[in-house]
């Protein structure tokens, strides 16, 4: 079970990787993170010329339904493997 402060740790350790992750990777670190901490996504999508913005909403909308607490469960385990992947 991850607690909250595992939540915490892997925020300060997705920081300190040696690569930025791709950005599949980078979206779906923010989904996790937006509904661990807020819950399901709110608002409206974003215009189409905010193209970032838009695939920010999108990869949130997508965890819709997950509770936080397996959203960060998911939050801890990514950064861990990109730990594996990237290094610290």
């Amino acid at each position: 079970m991850t607690t909250l402060a595992d939540f915490d740790a892997a925020q300060v350790r997705v920081k300190a990787l040696r690569s930025t992750p791709g950005p599949a990777d980078l979206l779906e670190l923010y989904a996790l993170f937006k509904q661990g901490t807020q819950g399901d996504v709110t608002g409206s999508r974003p215009g189409l010329l905010d193209i970032k913005g838009r695939a920010k909403f999108d990869a949130w909308e997508k965890k819709k339904g997950l509770a936080k607490e397996a959203a960060q469960a998911a939050y801890v385990k990514l950064v861990s493997d990109l730990e594996t992947k990237y290094g610290t």
